[in-house]
């Protein structure tokens, strides 16, 4: 069975200006192109627009409920690149195997091991005497 991962983004909320978009509708439908291109460029699939609600302060003791638009996509969990892995101390960096397991890709981006690199020299702080 395949498994999937899954990203939710707010919808756009207004139109963006385009050469030759003159109502409110095809510019709109032109944020929503525009957004839902950006995340497919990412290996995202669109699954689907949810109107979730949402409760929140309104004043200092009141609270309303407001709705949000919400659009969800999905991908893979094994059909995107590879997390970058620290070689064998070198600090030289190379792709994941591709038989790895959440689990392993999690414990290893969660890993102290960090590669020698140079850092900045620490002493005492200089004064101008002026």
């Amino acid at each position: 069975m395949q498994s999937y991962e899954y990203k939710v983004v707010p919808a756009p909320v207004k139109g963006e200006k385009e050469r030759g978009l003159k109502t409110g509708a095809e510019r709109f439908a032109h944020a929503l192109e525009s957004a839902m291109n950006e995340m497919a460029a990412g290996g995202w699939e669109y699954c689907r627009a949810e109107t979730l609600p949402a409760e929140e302060r309104s004043g200092l003791t009141s609270k309303t409920t407001v709705y949000h638009n919400l659009l969800v996509f999905r991908r893979p969990v094994g059909g995107r690149a590879a997390p970058l892995t620290l070689g064998n101390g070198t600090g030289s960096a190379q792709a994941a195997p591709a038989g790895d397991t959440p689990a392993e890709r999690r414990e290893r981006i969660l890993s102290a091991f960090a590669p020698e690199g140079r850092a900045p020299r620490l002493g005492p702080a200089e004064e101008d005497e002026a």
